[in-house]
């Protein structure tokens, strides 16, 4: 098959493509597929009646829902994201998050002294403590988390849209009984796609119900918590901290408040570094040129009324 990248080549992603038997060509050129890792206005208005789908290396797509409407309803071209290409990354930098605050080390690093050991060892817990671990977005990066955290021996709740099972989960939830989770919970790992549902779900509201212990991280995206609600409940101490390698706004401006917050850990959007998209991302999009070509579905097809 023909494909073009737009609005540049990743070299990497055009490699796994290329060594799978596709021909890279210009949009001009009639493409079958576009692999498009661009905003929104970098995709051309006019697209060849040739793209029948478009692939981008993003799990969440909430910035470019418009564009995928548009052109799913002009063009009827379908759209593929990169749901679970890495499920592996986000889990493990969540791992990193949440012990960092849990072990305190942000409070020793602002310290700058040993003197700082008996406040860092009053603010130490450990997960497998008879602690409990609430995914919010229980899906394939939720499931490769529950897997990672098996170690650690935590009870773990899911959340998702269906309630239905998920491996590894003692208890599931559906994200409309999340006023049961909040209280339920030690620790919070937000990965819900950002949906009007989902937006500002981690709010003053749902933070007040939390236990005074809890930790909130997010690794899904900035606008499922309400950042000034969570810089007033980690200065009143509604909560007692959080991890977060997404915000709202991102990025996160110099001067902020969290970043000076000793129970915050921040990381700049670190679990998906550019080398780890660009090479796993040209393989995802060869299976899914594969299911295109069998007539199968698309592995990771978006569905324009769902955000994901």
């Amino acid at each position: 098959m023909k494909y073009a990248m737009i609005p540049s080549t990743w070299k990497e992603s055009a490699e796994a493509l290329d060594a799978a038997g596709h021909i890279q060509v210009e949009l001009s050129e009639n493409p079958d597929f576009v692999f498009f890792s661009g905003k929104q206005p970098d995709l051309p208005e006019d697209l060849p009646e040739s793209v029948k789908f478009i692939q981008v290396p993003f799990a969440g797509v909430d910035g470019i829902l418009d564009l995928i409407a548009d052109t799913s309803k002009k063009y009827g071209v379908r759209w593929s994201n990169a749901a679970g290409v890495y499920d592996s990354t986000v889990a493990e930098s969540t791992i990193g998050l949440l012990l960092a605050q849990l072990h305190a080390h942000k409070r020793v690093a602002f310290a700058k002294s040993w003197d700082v050991r008996d406040e860092a060892e009053a603010n130490t817990t450990f997960l497998f403590e008879d602690k409990t671990v609430a995914i919010v977005g229980a899906g394939g990066i939720g499931k490769k988390l529950i897997h990672m955290l098996q170690g650690f021996g935590p009870k773990i709740i899911a959340v998702n849209r269906s309630g239905k099972p998920v491996d590894g989960a003692d208890e599931v939830f559906t994200f409309d009984q999340i006023d049961q989770v909040w209280p339920a919970a030690d620790y919070f790992v937000m990965l819900a796609p950002l949906t009007p549902e989902t937006h500002h779900m981690v709010n003053a509201d749902a933070l007040e119900k939390m236990p005074k212990h809890a930790v909130v991280v997010n690794v899904g995206r900035g606008p499922l918590v309400d950042t000034d609600a969570l810089t007033e409940a980690l200065k009143n101490g509604v909560i007692a901290g959080a991890g977060l390698d997404v915000t709202d706004p991102e990025p996160l401006p110099d001067g902020h408040p969290l970043w000076d917050e000793v129970n915050c850990v921040i990381t700049p959007h670190l679990a998906n570094p550019p080398y780890s998209v660009r090479k796993r991302i040209g393989a995802h999009t060869v299976e899914v040129a594969k299911a295109f070509e069998a007539g199968e579905p698309l592995p990771t097809e978006v569905d324009p009324t769902l955000g994901y």
